[in-house]
């Protein structure tokens, strides 16, 4: 399994070539347990780490599973969109960031960029479309004012 992801500070990642300006950024690393038969970091896996970068920055931005039960809301994936750019191998060490975009009433998107950090190549770019869910009645729902202070966009 790959170890828990560590928010990176911005001095560590301020030279590479962002998609956007000022990405909240993770570092995670492909483990053994991350690699497929084909020798390289499984598709399913990338997915992992997007949604480790939505929820780290989540937390940052103060919104926990506390808050979500609290409020009877939750932010869940609707659709990806994924593009698969360069393979990624056991060791390798990767920062995985993400951007708030296109608020509604409610959802928005994130969009990731993952980049290798010994050749620092962009592997990944991605977009997700995010909806506020009512957790009681399992249906879409308005975002409560926190989530849309909370969730400002950065991109």
């Amino acid at each position: 399994m790959s170890s828990e992801p560590q928010v990176v500070p911005e001095e560590e990642f301020a030279g590479l070539e962002w998609d956007y300006p000022n990405p909240f950024v993770i570092r995670v690393r492909a483990s053994t347990d991350d690699i497929d038969v084909l020798d390289h970091v499984n598709n399913g896996v990338y997915l992992r780490w997007m949604e480790q970068v939505a929820w780290a920055h989540s937390q940052s931005c103060g919104i926990d599973w506390n808050v979500y039960h609290r409020l009877n809301r939750a932010m869940v994936a609707r659709r990806h969109e994924i593009d698969y750019l360069a393979a990624c191998f056991e060791g390798d060490r990767i920062l995985a960031s993400t951007w708030i975009a296109e608020p509604s009433r409610i959802g928005l998107k994130r969009y990731y960029q993952l980049i290798r950090e010994q050749d620092r190549r962009t592997v990944l770019r991605a977009k997700t479309q995010w909806v506020c869910m009512d957790l009681k009645r399992g249906k879409p729902a308005r975002m409560p004012p926190e989530f849309v202070e909370a969730y400002r966009p950065t991109a």
